[in-house]
């Protein structure tokens, strides 16, 4: 494959970033532009949901790199530019102002977007948690209420209820999964972590369904499936999100909870994807995957640089993510959730232990809770081929 002269990345957060960092790590001299629909320069997003929201940290300390730095990748940022259409055939991308920008190869860096409840945008006092306008936006929200309900038990929630426990607020966390977290987890380590909220005071109304939200101009609760109404000052919509690929429609390009790509992260001549919105086939595991993590970000913007610039690499990871609740650090390398589980290091009751998972005989992931070396080592444990289908 011929390297390309130029490249244009769509996306100016940590997924395109990493592409920029890791082309120019490679050698690559050509122009780089990056578009990105936010005003801000490169951050980073899961401080958001603790160390911006908490106060710890001023929002400028999430920035990804300075402008010094920034300004060493020799690339131009257009940033506050919505991306509207992309043209596969000639690698032009245009967009809501009517620019057009043009290259030799295109990345498809845009994440997701958070799904939302029906009619929540016409309340105040409910929030979504995505960007840095959001955190700065329900913390201001948190700071003079007292009780948060929060919708979704996946890791946006939990690590919001967490977040806002520590704040000081009521907190209720509700969603229709039995304990938080239980997708990514299954049930033995979901229901330790549900111990570990309720022992901080978040109370957990979990199992059932949310069927809307209550309130004249300014939201009041969160009424379940059941009937029975929530109360609440500030409520956060953590439901999920939805790869940001609405402004693909008409490309050509497959679009099916993502952007379909090889195992190269290819979607078309000339046209990649990295990060939460790229879906590839991981030829190991013989299956499409589509990761929302920091981890999976960096690992695979380095595999599409490489690509770019002519060589012949597949994706082929160990999926990793973590997640701070409390004082409990989570790490998952592989893939957890349902499947067989023991505890192969230290003790559950302790709060310091290792989890390895394990389905048809084959290690599929291993957890560990405040244990991240010993969870490190049993990495290796993991065997790739057939192993996490």
């Amino acid at each position: 494959m011929t390297p390309a002269a130029d490249v244009l990345v769509v996306g100016a957060a940590a997924a395109g970033l990493s592409t920029v960092e890791a082309l120019r790590r490679k050698g690559f001299t050509g122009l780089v532009t990056v578009l990105g629909a936010e005003a801000h320069l490169p951050y980073d997003r899961p401080p958001l949901s603790k160390q911006v929201l908490s106060g710890k940290w001023e929002p400028e300390r999430a920035r990804l790199r300075t402008q010094e730095v920034l300004a060493k990748l020799d690339a131009e940022f257009v940033l506050g530019e919505h991306a509207v259409a992309l043209d596969p055939g000639t690698r032009t991308v245009r967009t809501a102002s009517g620019r057009e920008l043009r290259a030799g190869a295109v990345v498809v860096a845009t994440g997701v977007r958070p799904r939302r409840l029906p009619g929540q945008d016409g309340l105040a006092g409910v929030h979504v948690l995505r960007t840095l306008e959001d955190a700065i936006a329900l913390r201001a929200d948190l700071l003079a209420a007292e009780r948060l309900v929060v919708v979704g038990e996946g890791v946006l929630g939990s690590e919001i209820a967490a977040t806002a426990r520590t704040m000081g607020l009521a907190v209720t966390m509700t969603g229709p999964q039995p304990a938080p977290m239980a997708l990514q987890f299954g049930t033995l380590v979901s229901e330790r972590l549900a111990v570990l909220h309720r022992e901080q005071g978040v109370e957990l109304r979990l199992g059932t369904g949310v069927a809307g939200l209550t309130g004249k101009g300014r939201v009041s609760g969160v009424r379940l499936a059941t009937g029975e109404v929530l109360p609440a000052d500030v409520v956060v919509v953590a439901i999920g999100a939805e790869p940001a690929v609405d402004w693909l429609s008409g490309s050509g390009l497959e679009l099916d909870n993502g952007l379909m790509c090889d195992a190269r992260c290819r979607a078309a001549e000339g046209i990649y994807a990295v990060g939460d919105v790229a879906r590839w086939h991981h030829d190991e595991l013989d299956t499409v995957l589509r990761l929302e993590n920091r981890t999976n970000a960096t690992e695979q913007a380095g595999v599409v640089a490489a690509n770019i610039l002519g060589e012949d690499t597949c994706y082929r990871p160990i999926p990793y993510f973590w997640t701070d609740q409390f004082d409990a650090r989570i790490q998952v390398h592989g893939i957890a959730g349902d499947g067989d589980v023991t505890i192969v290091d230290g003790d559950p009751a302790t709060g310091r232990f290792v989890a390895r998972y394990e389905r048809d005989g084959r290690v599929t992931g291993v957890l560990g809770w405040n244990m991240a070396k010993q969870a490190r080592l049993r990495r290796a444990e993991i065997p790739l081929s057939g192993g996490l289908r």
